[in-house]
């Protein structure tokens, strides 16, 4: 039993890392794809243009400043990155446990801290995005942030059970 459940420690994690890694890589290749909608976000831009009434309410709220928006994105950038380093330390730990070369609690506290660092980011999308309103207009990042959130938990939940 303890063999299974280091593999599906081992899938868990690397599915994410895999995920996170190709998210990450098109934020280094193509940040404008995504950085677009940060910055949309911040600014509150289909706010104001859908829900002008409500938007007047939170409009200080925005943040307009370009430089500050690519700040926010490059942090994102940053944390995606840091979340995947530790993610795949994990898998390496993981497949070390399996392989006998190192202990298998290794592998999962590593695990653990990649899969906590992962729910981090798309938790800390959640927060920023709920004090900019995005649920106004963009409920398919909120959606898909949600999704995500919930996918590092359950990996959380998974490895804390071996």
């Amino acid at each position: 039993m303890e063999t299974i459940l280091m593999l599906a420690h081992l899938t868990a994690t690397g599915l994410i890392a895999s995920w996170l890694t190709l998210g990450l890589r098109d934020n280094l290749l193509h940040p404008a794809l995504n950085e677009t909608y940060t910055a949309e976000v911040l600014s509150m831009t289909r706010m104001q243009k859908e829900y002008p009434e409500q938007f007047a309410i939170v409009a200080h709220r925005a943040v307009t400043d370009r430089k500050l928006q690519r700040l926010a994105f490059r942090i994102v950038v940053v944390a995606e990155a840091l979340a995947c380093a530790l993610l795949w330390i994990g898998v390496v730990a993981l497949l070390m446990g399996l392989a006998g070369a190192a202990a298998p609690q290794t592998g999962q506290v590593l695990a653990l801290l990649g899969a906590t660092a992962f729910t981090a980011v798309w938790g800390g999308f959640l927060v920023v995005g709920n004090h900019f309103y995005y649920w106004f207009c963009h409920e398919g990042a909120q959606n898909t942030h949600y999704q995500m959130t919930l996918w590092g938990l359950g990996t959380m939940i998974l490895i804390s059970l071996g």
